[in-house]
């Protein structure tokens, strides 16, 4: 099965050709018996179709490339003292998740929150932090792939078609927020992905 990773009017990068192209046309390639497309190939107006591996958007470029190193540091928890909080990994401290080189910006949850679920807290900080790693494997995962769909065996086909979909997922923009109700109470915000929850 093959799905669109890429939309019409949507600019990419052709590697074959060297350059920059907006997509004319989707064209799915569907066969009887299936629910999805078997292939998706893309009209870009340079004399052929194109295939999801000779395209780039020029998002994941940079997903893939400018994130830096995170890390996970120790802030002190100014408002417990350490023999309140004995039962933490590391008492008298909560994990902030920094995605900056000078130690700005990223990730950190209140004290309370920590103090309810310490353990989980820390395993979220190390997952956020080695998000960018993670993020390379799934890119050299598609990309690995795409190169030779007929030469991976099906299980890695399946894996790599997961993987696609977490990247358009990491690459898809959140939608904007319902204008509040006409009672005064705000409506629930959309989820771009009905499958999530929140922690």
């Amino acid at each position: 099965m093959a799905r669109a990773q890429f939309q019409k009017g949507q600019k990419v990068w052709v590697e074959s050709v060297g350059l920059w192209a907006e997509i004319e046309r989707v064209i799915p390639v569907w066969a009887k018996g299936f629910e999805e497309p078997v292939r998706v190939t893309y009209e870009l107006g340079l004399g052929r179709e194109f295939q999801n591996h000779e395209l780039q958007s020029p998002e994941s470029e940079a997903l893939s490339s400018n994130l830096g190193t995170w890390r996970v540091l120790r802030a002190r928890n100014k408002w417990q003292d350490q023999n309140d909080c004995a039962h933490h990994p590391f008492p008298g401290s909560y994990p902030v998740v920094v995605t900056d080189d000078a130690d700005w910006g990223g990730w950190r949850v209140p004290g309370a929150e920590y103090d309810r679920l310490p353990e989980k807290i820390e395993q979220q900080a190390r997952i956020i932090a080695c998000a960018p790693q993670m993020l390379n494997l799934l890119n050299q995962l598609v990309e690995s792939v795409d190169e030779a769909p007929d030469d991976a065996p099906p299980e890695t086909r399946r894996l790599a078609d997961a993987a696609k979909s977490v990247l358009r997922r990491i690459q898809t923009q959140p939608l904007p927020p319902r204008k509040t109700a006409p009672a005064g109470k705000p409506e629930a915000t959309p989820i771009a992905n009905s499958d999530e929850t929140l922690a």
